[in-house]
């Protein structure tokens, strides 16, 4: 009895003692990760950092050699003197009002699609699907050429509905919805009908209010492309009242010259508040992402 007590006294001492080491490389390996992913935020965030840290430096002191983390006098009028220089608060205004079409006609249009897509029966439905599918692997930039002329011929240039019609429809947006609406189950949609709710009013009044995390999703996804877009306001802007922040800080650059202070200050107008919206709403964003992915 003594030798038995022994044997399983020991086997206990063994099972804590692995079980105590499985613990420290537990916290030894979480450790890491999180020195791992710190070392790479402050890596990614270096950039914000210092584009900010110049634009409150003063002219000199933003080309000394060697340069200086902080700024030895705070210069908050290079914030001013950007927007004196250029008409900022005409392309804020351009920039809002672009990206605000820009959600709504996506929204609009990506609802409507997928609710054709994934309850209304209609012939061809899943092989015009399939096309809008593989029309994905295109690449946007080979559109532009023949969207420009488009936008040409209809004498859309220098027009807010040139600078966000292209890109109204997106298939990916789509796609999420789709796939969210198809876990709504069927019978729920004939019960609808069934009660005298049509199309029109089932899609609003059920599928819309159990799909709002992706279409939240969607919604700030399209506000962050329209926000950054370069290329194609760049093509069918030309005069200088309708430019976004973007293209009115390429424009700014030859205005500014070497005042690498100045284009600090007026890069931190521009991307500040879309890192505080991701900042902010990123939870937002991954969820809706991964209920359009996993879901159906």
């Amino acid at each position: 009895c003594i030798t038995e007590r022994q044997t399983v006294m020991d086997k206990e001492l063994d099972y804590g003692q692995t079980e105590e080491r499985d613990r420290k490389k537990a916290r030894a390996g979480k450790t890491g990760t999180y020195i791992f992913l710190s070392f790479w935020a402050l890596v990614v965030l270096f950039p914000f950092y210092w584009m900010i840290s110049s634009s409150l430096k003063s002219g000199f002191e933003v080309i000394q050699t060697p340069p200086t983390m902080l700024p030895e006098k705070v210069m908050w009028s290079n914030y001013s003197t950007a927007f004196s220089m250029a008409p900022f608060g005409r392309y804020f205004i351009n920039t809002i009002i672009v990206t605000a079409l820009s959600i709504i006609s996506t929204v609009v249009i990506s609802i409507l699609s997928a609710f054709a897509f994934s309850h209304l029966e209609f012939k061809g439905r899943d092989l015009i699907f399939s096309i809008f599918i593989a029309s994905m692997m295109i690449p946007g930039e080979v559109l532009i050429v023949n969207n420009f002329k488009t936008i040409s011929n209809l004498g859309m240039i220098d027009t807010y509905t040139s600078l966000f019609i292209p890109y109204a429809a997106s298939v990916l947006y789509i796609y999420m919805l789709r796939e969210f609406f198809l876990t709504v189950p069927k019978p729920l949609y004939y019960a609808a009908k069934i009660d005298g709710a049509g199309d029109w009013k089932f899609l609003w009044k059920v599928l819309v209010p159990i799909a709002k995390p992706s279409i939240i999703t969607i919604s700030i996804l399209v506000g962050i492309n329209s926000w950054n877009a370069f290329l194609w306001p760049l093509l069918v802007t030309n005069n200088e009242n309708m430019r976004v922040l973007a293209t009115g800080l390429t424009a700014f650059q030859s205005d500014a010259g070497n005042q690498y202070e100045l284009l600090m200050a007026a890069s931190s107008i521009i991307t500040v508040p879309i890192v505080g919206v991701y900042v902010f709403l990123h939870k937002k964003i991954m969820n809706g992402i991964s209920l359009g992915g996993t879901k159906g």
